[in-house]
């Protein structure tokens, strides 16, 4: 699985439809310089934010940046945080003026999933999850983690209205993704879509008899 999220319409002027990932978000400046910390939504930073890879920006329009591309020139880690460098950005005070910048980048035209246990997160948001044949909710997002990728569910009903569900994207879990289809069957444990029962109380045969006082009588 690689990038987050998809885009069918036009970014910002751009009057050509096409498909567009989104691929990171600047979050904050960082230094003097112009560095800005970056949120990824791709699992192939280093691969995506190589020097001269050009970004659509997605601004209000009332940001100076609205239309205008944004170009690496230099990405790093620092402290285990991805920090980029951009082209025209040479200070602290261009660089606030990005925060909160989303970072579109067009989808290759020959872009395919190679392995056939891996799909484009975009793939996936919006699948029926199906658990013992019944629809138990719906894949609104991917979650990236080190350990591992969760599929975030959207599920209905209970006294509490809809509610979320982190399903581990592990095989055991998540045996089949049917994208024709438009489904995920899941075969989830016990209490991750359903509260777990109490602990009933041990019968009364269970309950010990208090134990015989063995201690010298006077």
């Amino acid at each position: 699985m690689t990038d987050v999220v998809t885009s069918e319409e036009p970014v910002q002027g751009d009057k050509t439809p096409r498909t567009q990932l989104r691929v990171g978000r600047l979050v904050k400046a960082h230094g003097l310089k112009g560095a800005l910390k970056l949120e990824l939504f791709t699992d192939d930073p280093d691969g995506r934010f190589v020097p001269g890879a050009t970004f659509t920006l997605q601004v209000p329009e009332a940001s100076p940046w609205h239309g205008k591309p944004l170009t690496v020139r230099e990405f790093r880690w620092m402290n285990s945080h991805p920090v980029a460098f951009f082209e025209g950005v040479d200070d602290r005070d261009v660089a606030e003026s990005l925060v909160k910048a989303i970072l579109w980048i067009d989808e290759d035209d020959d872009a395919a999933v190679a392995e056939d246990d891996a799909w484009y997160d975009h793939q996936l948001v919006g699948l029926d999850v199906v658990r013992d044949g019944v629809v138990v909710g719906r894949v609104i997002r991917v979650d990236h983690f080190p350990a591992q990728d969760l599929l975030i569910v959207r599920t209905p009903g209970g006294p509490d209205g809809e509610g979320e569900v982190l399903v581990p994207f592990v095989k055991a879990i998540v045996p089949v993704v049917d994208i024709v289809a438009g489904r995920v069957t899941v075969t989830p444990p016990p209490g991750l879509f359903e509260d777990l029962p109490d602990d009933p109380a041990p019968p009364e045969s269970a309950v010990p008899e208090p134990a015989e006082d063995h201690s010298p009588k006077d």
